[in-house]
């Protein structure tokens, strides 16, 4: 299929969905269109990693001054602002230049704009559109506004709580079919639709694991009593994340273990976690060009995420490189795990560190779980097989479109 794909960022390592779902479509023989923004030096470079798996790249570059301006002009109506934040005629131009395609995939509520365009052509241009909501930003606004640590996210998140519960269900009754990556997120939808009929279908697509990237491989020795937290280090989830750990579960940890050592790797840390070091057992890393060797080094990874949507990447990663995890319930709730055998899950402070300092004092344990983890992901979130099951969807959209006409 000729298969246009819109992303408002640049799919990257880190943004691994939008990047993997690319490299596993092109694997199966489509023809992939990529349009997306750009807003830094990083992103343009970034882009050269998908010229080989597409046939061609619209990306133009949104300067933060137009984000400022959308979210403005959006202020007076009822839209969220994140719906408006990436907004560029320029690329709904370019796009539309761009020749006729067999589907269009659209991700994320910033990229749902676009796709609104990819409706309003005339009948004759008419193609289904397959609208990639990642997460449910409600259940996530939601979450964030009752917990988030940081107040500048609480209130952010409670002035656009409302416009986003209002905003994402007509979403999802304008295009061919929706996607999500969980469960959880799919009864977010169904929550806010209420008694309305489905007009359109929404799907649970999973989130993988690059298996081929994220190894065991190149381990010399673990540090023992060493664990991680990864991530981006200024999103207000990761954050709260983070802060619970050091307040409320590593003192638990240390006084059974007063050799532990926490590392938080990520980019753009907060100055609440910069100022975590003057604990002596933490060190914040900052952006690393490679976070698989502080996965590969590390004797635990600890998520003890208190608010989130959709499916931890952070988890998968850890485990993909035979890292023993321990995670709160909220951090696994989209996946299929055993407790106790793939991953440890612990909520209650003391038993999220008990389960810890077991993992440190039981090297054959921790190798177990390690082992058992890295085969839960293998099953489960190969993104070969999900690449299937996307094309699929889109399949079944461009059946329907033409039955429908």
């Amino acid at each position: 299929m000729k298969i246009l794909f819109v992303v408002p960022y640049v799919p990257n390592l880190v943004r691994v969905r939008p990047y993997n779902l690319l490299r596993g479509l092109a694997e199966r023989g489509h023809e992939l269109t990529l349009a997306t923004l750009t807003v830094s030096p990083q992103d343009r470079a970034d882009l050269d990693a998908l010229r080989p798996v597409c046939r061609q790249v619209l990306a133009l570059d949104l300067p933060r001054w137009r984000s400022l301006v959308n979210c403005l002009m959006a202020l007076p109506s009822s839209a969220p602002l994140q719906a408006a934040y990436c907004r560029s005629a320029e690329l709904a131009h370019s796009i539309d230049q761009a020749g006729d395609f067999d589907v269009a995939h659209v991700e994320h509520l910033r990229g749902a704009w676009f796709g609104l365009q990819l409706l309003g052509r005339p009948a004759t241009r008419r193609l289904p559109v397959v609208w990639d909501s990642v997460d449910s930003i409600s259940l996530l606004f939601r979450l964030a506004a009752e917990r988030s640590r940081k107040r500048t996210s609480r209130w952010l998140t409670r002035f656009e709580l409302g416009r986003t519960q209002r905003y994402e269900p007509w979403l999802a009754q304008q295009f061919d079919r929706t996607l999500v990556t969980s469960q959880r997120d799919l009864e977010e939808y169904e929550r806010l639709l209420g008694a309305q009929a489905l007009k359109k279908p929404i799907k649970v697509l999973p989130n993988g694991v690059d298996l081929e990237y994220y190894t065991a491989d190149g381990i010399a020795a673990r540090e023992p009593a060493s664990l991680i937290i990864s991530g981006k280090m200024s999103y207000h989830a990761n954050v709260s994340m983070a802060l619970h750990f050091t307040e409320h579960i590593l003192p638990l940890v240390q006084q059974q273990r007063p050799d532990v050592k926490l590392y938080l790797v990520g980019k753009d840390p907060t100055p609440e976690l910069l100022a975590l070091t003057h604990n002596p057992a933490v060190q914040v890393t900052g952006t690393v060009p490679d976070i698989r060797p502080y996965l590969r080094k590390a004797a635990v990874a600890v998520t003890p995420v208190t608010y989130g949507a959709g499916i931890q990447n952070k988890v998968l990663e850890a485990m993909a490189c035979e890292l023993p995890v321990v995670s709160s319930s909220q951090a696994v709730s989209a996946l299929k795990v055993a407790p106790g055998v793939d991953l440890m899950v612990a909520d209650d402070p003391a038993e999220f560190a008990g389960a810890v300092v077991r993992l440190l004092d039981e090297p054959k344990l921790r190798d177990q779980v390690g082992r058992a983890g890295r085969a839960y992901v293998e099953r489960n979130h190969r993104w070969s097989a999900i690449a299937v099951e996307l094309e699929e969807v889109y399949i079944e959209a461009v059946r329907d479109i033409r039955i429908s006409v």
